[in-house]
């Protein structure tokens, strides 16, 4: 299976508490519920159609209790993401939980850079990382991460728990597609391609003629 990495982020890369403004309240979080006033159907329909893509949802132990927490209370059937994440099996890396309440759950003890690449090795289409920046962020360092899908909202908060801000190796990245909603969303998608390339400016004739990659 792919891994796939899909994140809600703001312009400055802020990913806590998208959902609501309790959502998330670790460290004072005051902020929450960036990314609802800029939902629109385009959103949702592309964001249905990337959880289409998932065989099981990969999460670290704070996303999956939070989504043990809310997800099970949504039921209604016009819901386009609820049955699916509800019955999607899920594998939660985690040091302290020993089962996990939310089912069909595997709870994955250990060093994630450890415990990860055999389900990566399995046959499948794509297992997802939803929110779980931490174990985003470890999996991308270790280059586990194929896919890279993120949503901006067109908003700046200045505090808050920021996606990949951990000290790492760099990641080269392929813009693959990309969107904007009608609210204002970017939906960028990026294919990852190892380390980070380097270079030195010398000059911008060197690239007038140059066919674009």
């Amino acid at each position: 299976m792919k891994i796939a990495l899909l994140h809600f982020v703001t312009l400055d890369g802020v990913s806590q508490g998208p959902g609501s403004p309790d959502e998330d309240t670790t460290d004072a979080f005051t902020r929450g519920g960036w990314l609802v006033p800029h939902i629109d159907p385009t959103f949702v329909q592309r964001t249905s159609q990337w959880l289409d893509l998932a065989d099981a949802l990969l999460l670290g132990r704070r996303t999956y209790e939070a989504f043990a927490r809310d997800w099970p209370k949504i039921t209604d059937p016009a819901d386009p993401y609820a049955t699916r994440m509800n019955t999607l099996p899920k594998y939660v890396a985690s040091t302290t939980l020993t089962e996990g309440a939310w089912h069909p759950a595997t709870v994955l003890n250990g060093d994630p850079a450890q415990t990860i690449p055999p389900l990566k090795a399995r046959p499948g289409r794509e297992l997802q990382i939803h929110g779980s920046a931490r174990l985003a962020d470890t999996l991308l360092a270790a280059g586990l991460v194929d896919t890279i899908r993120l949503v901006v909202a067109p908003t700046i908060l200045r505090t808050g728990r920021r996606l990949l801000a951990r000290p790492g190796a760099t990641s080269g990245l392929r813009l693959t597609r990309h969107e904007a909603t009608p609210n204002g969303l970017l939906l960028l998608e990026y294919a990852t391609t190892g380390q980070a390339t380097q270079g030195t400016y010398e000059g911008v004739t060197a690239f007038i003629d140059q066919k674009p990659s």
